[in-house]
Protein backbone atom coordinates (compact mmCIF):
# COMPACT_ATOMS: atom_id res chain seq x y z
CA UNK A 1 0.00 0.00 0.00
CA UNK A 2 2.89 2.13 0.99
CA UNK A 3 4.50 1.78 -2.71
CA UNK A 4 1.11 2.44 -4.62
CA UNK A 5 0.73 5.64 -2.61
CA UNK A 6 4.01 6.58 -3.95
CA UNK A 7 2.71 5.51 -7.35
CA UNK A 8 -0.11 7.36 -7.80
CA UNK A 9 1.08 10.34 -6.01
CA UNK A 10 3.45 11.16 -8.29
CA UNK A 11 1.62 10.01 -10.81
CA UNK A 12 -1.16 12.78 -9.71
CA UNK A 13 1.74 15.23 -9.03
CA UNK A 14 2.66 14.65 -12.75
CA UNK A 15 -0.21 14.72 -14.12
CA UNK A 16 -1.45 17.78 -13.03
CA UNK A 17 1.71 19.79 -13.14
CA UNK A 18 2.53 19.01 -16.47
CA UNK A 19 -1.14 19.27 -17.36
CA UNK A 20 -0.53 23.51 -16.06
CA UNK A 21 2.40 23.41 -18.67
CA UNK A 22 0.66 21.98 -21.40
CA UNK A 23 -2.40 24.16 -20.38
CA UNK A 24 -0.54 27.20 -21.05
CA UNK A 25 2.43 26.77 -23.68
CA UNK A 26 0.47 23.94 -26.21
CA UNK A 27 -1.84 25.72 -28.70
CA UNK A 28 -5.05 26.18 -29.00
CA UNK A 29 -6.06 25.88 -24.96
CA UNK A 30 -7.76 27.76 -22.93
CA UNK A 31 -5.28 28.80 -20.93
CA UNK A 32 -2.40 29.35 -23.60
CA UNK A 33 -0.04 32.38 -23.00
CA UNK A 34 -1.26 32.74 -19.30
CA UNK A 35 2.58 32.53 -18.46
CA UNK A 36 5.19 31.45 -15.91
CA UNK A 37 3.10 32.72 -12.64
CA UNK A 38 0.13 30.79 -13.78
CA UNK A 39 2.88 27.67 -14.16
CA UNK A 40 4.47 28.11 -11.03
CA UNK A 41 1.19 28.82 -9.07
CA UNK A 42 -0.37 25.26 -10.66
CA UNK A 43 3.01 23.36 -9.54
CA UNK A 44 1.96 25.13 -6.04
CA UNK A 45 -1.54 23.16 -6.30
CA UNK A 46 -0.07 19.93 -8.36
CA UNK A 47 2.38 19.17 -5.84
CA UNK A 48 0.31 19.63 -2.57
CA UNK A 49 -2.96 18.02 -3.84
CA UNK A 50 -1.71 14.54 -3.38
CA UNK A 51 0.11 15.56 -0.49
CA UNK A 52 -2.86 15.99 1.26
CA UNK A 53 -4.54 12.92 -0.67
CA UNK A 54 -1.88 10.18 0.48
CA UNK A 55 0.53 11.69 3.53
CA UNK A 56 -1.20 9.81 6.25
CA UNK A 57 0.13 6.62 4.04
CA UNK A 58 3.81 6.83 3.68
CA UNK A 59 4.64 10.08 4.33
CA UNK A 60 3.88 11.36 1.03
CA UNK A 61 7.70 11.92 -0.86
CA UNK A 62 7.10 11.32 -4.28
CA UNK A 63 10.39 13.08 -5.33
CA UNK A 64 13.96 10.58 -4.94
CA UNK A 65 15.54 13.42 -3.65
CA UNK A 66 13.22 13.89 -0.55
CA UNK A 67 13.47 9.91 -0.25
CA UNK A 68 17.16 10.18 -0.01
CA UNK A 69 17.38 13.60 2.05
CA UNK A 70 15.37 11.74 4.26
CA UNK A 71 17.51 8.42 4.57
CA UNK A 72 20.57 10.37 5.09
CA UNK A 73 19.20 12.24 7.33
CA UNK A 74 18.09 9.05 9.81
CA UNK A 75 14.90 10.10 9.60
CA UNK A 76 13.57 6.99 6.50
CA UNK A 77 14.73 3.51 6.84
CA UNK A 78 17.24 2.50 3.79
CA UNK A 79 15.50 -0.69 3.32
CA UNK A 80 12.86 1.11 1.90
CA UNK A 81 14.43 3.56 -0.82
CA UNK A 82 15.17 1.40 -3.64
CA UNK A 83 11.17 0.68 -2.79
CA UNK A 84 10.11 4.61 -3.03
CA UNK A 85 12.09 5.69 -5.58
CA UNK A 86 11.05 3.11 -7.99
CA UNK A 87 7.31 3.66 -7.24
CA UNK A 88 7.75 7.73 -7.97
CA UNK A 89 9.63 7.22 -11.53
CA UNK A 90 7.00 4.57 -12.55
CA UNK A 91 4.40 7.06 -11.34
CA UNK A 92 6.03 10.33 -13.53
CA UNK A 93 6.30 8.09 -16.31
CA UNK A 94 2.55 7.08 -16.22
CA UNK A 95 1.74 10.82 -15.32
CA UNK A 96 3.48 11.83 -18.40
CA UNK A 97 1.58 9.67 -20.29
CA UNK A 98 -1.64 11.15 -19.04
CA UNK A 99 -0.65 14.46 -19.74
CA UNK A 100 0.02 13.38 -23.46
CA UNK A 101 -3.34 11.48 -23.72
CA UNK A 102 -5.68 14.42 -22.47
CA UNK A 103 -3.91 17.07 -24.50
CA UNK A 104 -3.29 14.98 -27.71
CA UNK A 105 -4.65 17.04 -29.62
CA UNK A 106 -2.69 20.09 -28.92
CA UNK A 107 0.08 18.58 -29.27
CA UNK A 108 -0.77 18.15 -32.79
CA UNK A 109 -1.46 21.48 -33.50
CA UNK A 110 1.54 22.62 -31.97
CA UNK A 111 4.63 23.08 -34.10
CA UNK A 112 7.36 23.70 -31.88
CA UNK A 113 9.37 21.10 -30.70
CA UNK A 114 11.13 22.82 -27.69
CA UNK A 115 7.04 23.46 -25.90
CA UNK A 116 5.96 20.18 -26.55
CA UNK A 117 9.03 18.47 -24.93
CA UNK A 118 9.21 21.45 -22.13
CA UNK A 119 5.50 20.22 -21.14
CA UNK A 120 7.16 17.05 -20.05
CA UNK A 121 10.88 18.20 -18.61
CA UNK A 122 12.81 21.16 -17.85
CA UNK A 123 15.28 22.66 -19.56
CA UNK A 124 17.41 26.05 -18.91
CA UNK A 125 16.50 29.39 -20.16
CA UNK A 126 20.46 30.18 -20.63
CA UNK A 127 21.90 26.98 -21.32
CA UNK A 128 25.62 26.59 -18.93
CA UNK A 129 25.85 23.48 -17.63
CA UNK A 130 28.14 24.66 -14.29
CA UNK A 131 25.16 27.68 -13.67
CA UNK A 132 22.32 24.85 -14.19
CA UNK A 133 23.99 22.61 -12.18
CA UNK A 134 24.03 24.84 -9.24
CA UNK A 135 20.51 26.18 -9.71
CA UNK A 136 19.16 22.54 -9.45
CA UNK A 137 21.19 21.89 -6.70
CA UNK A 138 20.32 25.06 -4.40
CA UNK A 139 16.78 24.72 -5.00
CA UNK A 140 16.69 21.01 -4.43
CA UNK A 141 18.58 21.47 -1.13
CA UNK A 142 16.41 24.48 -0.24
CA UNK A 143 13.69 22.17 -0.87
CA UNK A 144 14.71 19.02 0.98
CA UNK A 145 16.46 21.48 3.50
CA UNK A 146 12.67 22.64 4.75
CA UNK A 147 10.87 19.51 4.47
CA UNK A 148 13.67 18.02 6.91
CA UNK A 149 13.70 20.69 9.42
CA UNK A 150 10.18 20.85 9.89
CA UNK A 151 9.95 17.49 10.98
CA UNK A 152 13.39 17.40 13.10
CA UNK A 153 11.37 20.37 14.99
CA UNK A 154 7.69 19.03 15.49
CA UNK A 155 8.13 14.77 14.77
CA UNK A 156 4.20 14.56 15.73
CA UNK A 157 3.55 16.92 12.94
CA UNK A 158 2.96 16.75 8.82
CA UNK A 159 5.73 18.42 8.16
CA UNK A 160 5.03 17.88 4.29
CA UNK A 161 1.48 18.67 5.16
CA UNK A 162 0.10 19.84 1.68
CA UNK A 163 -0.41 23.67 2.79
CA UNK A 164 3.47 23.55 3.80
CA UNK A 165 4.72 22.18 0.74
CA UNK A 166 2.72 24.50 -1.25
CA UNK A 167 4.17 27.35 -0.29
CA UNK A 168 7.50 26.07 -0.32
CA UNK A 169 7.16 24.96 -4.01
CA UNK A 170 5.76 28.65 -5.05
CA UNK A 171 8.21 30.41 -3.01
CA UNK A 172 11.04 28.28 -4.92
CA UNK A 173 9.62 28.20 -8.45
CA UNK A 174 8.54 32.31 -8.36
CA UNK A 175 12.33 32.93 -6.85
CA UNK A 176 14.05 30.64 -8.15
CA UNK A 177 12.05 28.89 -10.63
CA UNK A 178 13.49 31.35 -14.19
CA UNK A 179 16.92 29.75 -14.85
CA UNK A 180 15.96 26.11 -15.04
CA UNK A 181 12.09 25.48 -14.55
CA UNK A 182 13.17 24.23 -10.65
CA UNK A 183 12.85 20.78 -11.75
CA UNK A 184 13.52 19.25 -8.18
CA UNK A 185 12.40 16.12 -8.95
CA UNK A 186 13.79 13.33 -10.82
CA UNK A 187 10.49 11.56 -10.71
CA UNK A 188 8.93 15.02 -12.49
CA UNK A 189 11.62 15.21 -14.92
CA UNK A 190 13.56 12.30 -15.87
CA UNK A 191 10.52 9.80 -16.00
CA UNK A 192 8.52 12.46 -18.34
CA UNK A 193 11.33 12.99 -20.63
CA UNK A 194 11.48 9.09 -21.23
CA UNK A 195 7.60 9.44 -21.85
CA UNK A 196 8.59 12.09 -24.13
CA UNK A 197 11.05 9.76 -26.33
CA UNK A 198 8.71 6.94 -26.93
CA UNK A 199 5.45 8.71 -27.02
CA UNK A 200 4.08 8.94 -30.83
CA UNK A 201 3.61 12.80 -30.03
CA UNK A 202 3.84 14.23 -33.92
CA UNK A 203 6.72 16.31 -34.87
CA UNK A 204 8.07 16.04 -31.21
CA UNK A 205 11.69 16.50 -32.42
CA UNK A 206 14.82 15.23 -29.47
CA UNK A 207 14.45 14.87 -25.94
CA UNK A 208 17.93 16.44 -25.03
CA UNK A 209 19.13 13.92 -23.67
CA UNK A 210 22.36 15.86 -23.13
CA UNK A 211 20.81 18.06 -20.71
CA UNK A 212 18.61 15.35 -18.22
CA UNK A 213 21.55 14.51 -16.07
CA UNK A 214 21.39 18.11 -14.97
CA UNK A 215 17.97 18.16 -13.37
CA UNK A 216 18.25 14.10 -12.65
CA UNK A 217 21.35 14.16 -10.64
CA UNK A 218 21.47 17.58 -9.15
CA UNK A 219 18.13 17.81 -7.10
CA UNK A 220 19.76 13.98 -6.18
CA UNK A 221 22.89 15.33 -4.84
CA UNK A 222 21.06 18.45 -3.45
CA UNK A 223 18.54 16.46 -1.31
CA UNK A 224 21.42 14.10 -0.13
CA UNK A 225 23.48 17.28 1.26
CA UNK A 226 20.42 18.99 2.68
CA UNK A 227 20.41 15.55 4.36
CA UNK A 228 23.77 15.50 5.76
CA UNK A 229 23.13 18.92 6.88
CA UNK A 230 20.08 18.28 8.99
CA UNK A 231 21.92 15.02 10.31
CA UNK A 232 24.44 17.01 11.66
CA UNK A 233 22.21 19.69 13.29
CA UNK A 234 19.74 17.33 14.75
CA UNK A 235 21.48 16.89 17.86
CA UNK A 236 21.67 21.09 18.61
CA UNK A 237 18.12 20.81 17.65
CA UNK A 238 17.13 19.46 20.87
CA UNK A 239 16.92 22.77 23.07
CA UNK A 240 13.98 24.01 20.81
CA UNK A 241 11.65 20.90 20.46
Amino acid sequence: MIYLSEFLGTMILVLLGDSVVANVALKGTKGNGSGFTFVTLGWMVAVAVPVLMFGWIGGAHFNPAVTLGLAVSGNFAWSSVAGYIGSQMAGGFFGAILVYIFYRQHFNATEDQATKLGVFSTGPAIRSKPDNCISEFIATFLLVFAVLMGLALAPEGNAAGGLGIAWIILALGTALGGTTGYALNPARDLSPRFAHFILPIKGKGHSDWGYAWIPTFMPLLGGICAGVVVHLLQPHLAAFM
